[in-house]
């Protein structure tokens, strides 16, 4: 049973290069096949893990994919993606999020080779994203889509996207963990592994299920690791300084778009008030013209 130790501070599972450098340690494997079973509703038996990096245009676009690519027992390929840092623009975010998994999961698909391949042969392709930012206006947090009709008849079981928001567990929380079921558990996990104030319902869930518990052992061994801590401090020193970056120019605009409506406003004073020296103008010109008549 793994136990995280209450005092000691645990690295995320909400971050990306957390989530890899657990789930693809060579002991993960009973752990990986049953988070993916758990997301996918198929019991999965094997899995194998390969290159992540799919097939780019630049350096830059290889350097965020830190997600998981795996191929299971029956073929099918599935990429688990975690978004742990929060998208700038609230609706621009959800937008960019959203559409980034489609990119993933119609690019892992297409990716397989299709010469000397029948369509029919061709194999399922899930996406399976996890984020702490809120996606959808509807309060559940787990959100399925695969290609249906309008009245959800399926048209074709080949792709298939899971969108988790991890920022939405409230309810799930004041559940006892004996009455969570699978998703709930590796949800919870997933957001709250590194939050110390959850840490007795984390241990309930690890000694509850015992592949989230194996998940614990690696995640509390790998938190001890010095160049896994310093790339966590690194990436929250650079978290931290993006959002107050963002913030300090978010509030310039508003300051600017403030000052040209207050200039604006001014310009609409000052056409008014030449409107009204026009109009006045022209009414002493009408006078004029009538005296000298």
């Amino acid at each position: 049973m793994a136990i995280l130790p209450l005092n000691e501070d645990i690295l995320p599972m909400s971050e990306d290069y957390v989530l890899k450098s657990v789930l693809t340690h060579p002991e993960a494997k009973p752990a990986l096949m049953d988070l993916i079973s758990t997301f996918i509703h198929c019991k999965v038996t094997d899995v194998e893990i390969r290159n992540n990096e799919l097939h780019s245009i630049t350096t830059e676009e290889k350097n965020v994919r830190l997600d998981l690519n795996c191929v299971i027992d029956d073929g099918s390929q599935v990429d688990v993606e975690m978004q742990g840092s929060r998208l700038a623009g609230l609706d621009g975010g959800r937008k960019m999020l959203v559409n980034k998994s489609v990119y993933y999961l119609t690019d892992l698909h297409s990716s397989q080779k299709s010469k000397g391949v029948e369509y029919d042969e061709l194999v399922r392709t899930y996406q399976i994203t996890f984020s702490i930012q809120n996606i959808f206006e509807h309060k559940e947090y787990i959100s399925e889509a695969s290609l249906r009709t309008k009245d959800g008849t399926q048209i074709s079981d080949q792709i298939h996207l899971t969108i988790i928001e991890l920022g939405k567990l409230d309810d799930v929380l004041n559940k006892p963990v004996e009455e969570m079921t699978p998703i709930e558990m590796w949800s919870t996990f997933l957001r709250y592994s590194g939050d110390r104030s959850k840490r007795d319902i984390i241990n309930k869930v690890l000694e509850k299920k015992g592949e989230i518990g194996m998940a614990g052992s690696l995640l509390a061994s790998i938190s001890q690791d010095d160049r896994m801590r310093a790339i966590n401090m690194s990436r929250r020193k650079w978290q931290t300084d993006h959002d107050s970056n963002r913030l300090f120019y978010e509030r310039e605009l508003k300051k600017a778009k403030e000052e040209l409506s207050g200039i604006n406003a001014e310009l609409a004073e000052k056409d008014a008030e030449l409107a009204d020296t026009k109009a006045e103008l022209s009414e002493l010109r009408k006078q004029l013209a009538e005296l000298q008549n």
